[in-house]
């Protein structure tokens, strides 16, 4: 078990949602819950499922009614055993932009196979807080050799790089750098390249003869399609293949986002079928994901209603916690089915209203309030 440097930035944590990873397939929310519980009271687990197969996707999120004991858990319970792995624990980050951010991330490469998550951390916490810090592994759980640390500032991280790049690890010398984003690094290859483009959104602006003669400015055109319906009219859209990718290049950078008429072409590199549909998949995923954290830790569900409180009544009672982004009671043929949601802008907002307005009465009945489940969560729960 290790101790986790939090001290440091704990003021900067004054949140109670722990993101906690690597987890084994087999773990499931009941598990955790008495893992975690010896901390202090816990609001709700949540293990993060694929949403066809509802298979654990290895990580999870434990809510904490104080963040003294969220803390504590983070502290005492990092990378303690379960099922076989250590858990990779760290504050649920809640500020998007500073996930994805790039300040204060470093690479760390030519790492020796039996450095672990663990030694990682212990080895880079003595330069400053860290949000997150991870070894990648093959399908095997074995080290791929290389790592990330994200600390909170780029002057904890700067001084890792100067102090750790060029050190022994395990007899090993290892390389630490600045993290780059796949945009910032430069494949030794060169850009990816291309001799067929595909163009789109002309309408009936361009016919063949307009086409080859806007696109043959860049070079030679080895082929040339213009998608038609039965009766001959555009569809507009279409291909085009040159002879060489510097070509092919040179028109998709002078052309995409040229006007023509009253439209404006989209140019670029062809795709195939599989890879455009990779593509639409993984920005699909993407944002479910993203909606789905939008509402983690701020939407509640509220039950046991009078049937006297409407949604006004529902938000005066709940606005004195926070901002309500919505509130609504679910209803049917006009009457209240007696439960509904209130979701805050913030998760600490979330917190304070269950913790004040569970068991509180409302009109002629005591409310039950706890953060917002999906059907499958509350069955897994009763299952367990």
């Amino acid at each position: 078990m290790a101790t986790t440097n939090t001290a440091a930035g704990a003021a900067s944590y004054p949140m109670t949602s722990l993101y906690v990873g690597d987890l084994h397939a087999d773990v499931t929310e009941a598990m955790l819950f008495d893992k975690f519980a010896s901390a202090g009271p816990i609001l709700s687990v949540s293990v993060c499922r694929d949403m066809i197969t509802r298979r654990s996707l290895g990580y999870a999120y434990v809510n904490f009614q104080q963040p003294a004991d969220a803390k504590r858990a983070l502290d005492t319970m990092n990378f303690d055993v379960l099922c076989g792995r250590p858990l990779r624990i760290i504050w649920h980050q809640r500020d998007p932009t500073l996930c994805k951010s790039d300040v204060g991330k470093v690479l760390i490469e030519n790492l020796d196979k039996n450095i672990d998550n663990e030694s990682l951390y212990n080895t880079f916490s003595a330069f400053g807080n860290i949000l997150s810090c991870k070894i990648m592994t093959n399908e095997n759980g074995q080290s791929k050799g290389f790592g990330f640390v994200h600390f909170e500032t780029q002057e904890a991280a700067d001084s890792a790089i100067i102090k750790v790049n060029g050190m022994l690890l395990a007899d090993k010398k290892v390389f630490v750098g600045r993290f780059m984003s796949r945009d910032q690094r430069t494949d030794p290859r060169g850009p990816r390249k291309f001799t067929n483009i595909f163009v789109k959104n002309f309408g009936d602006q361009l016919d063949e003869e307009k086409f080859r003669e806007l696109f043959s400015k860049y070079g030679k055109i080895t082929d040339l399609k213009l998608v038609t319906d039965d009766s001959g009219h555009s569809k507009g859209f279409g291909f085009c293949s040159f002879d060489t990718p510097e070509e092919a290049e040179q028109a998709v950078q002078n052309l995409n986002g040229f006007t023509v008429g009253d439209k404006q072409l989209y140019v670029g590199r062809f795709q195939e079928k599989n890879e455009r549909l990779s593509e639409v998949k993984r920005k699909k995923d993407l944002k479910r994901q993203e909606r789905l954290n939008k509402y983690q830790d701020v939407n509640l569900y509220i039950k046991n209603l009078d049937d006297t409180i409407d949604v006004e009544r529902l938000r005066k009672e709940f606005s004195k916690f926070g901002t309500i982004t919505s509130a609504k009671i679910m209803s049917e043929n006009g009457r209240s089915k007696g439960f509904g949601f209130v979701c805050f802008s913030a998760p600490d907002e979330a917190t304070k209203a269950v913790k004040e307005m569970n068991g509180r009465t409302i009109g002629s009945k005591p409310l039950y309030a706890a953060l917002a489940q999906r059907k499958e969560e509350r069955r897994m729960q009763r299952e367990t």
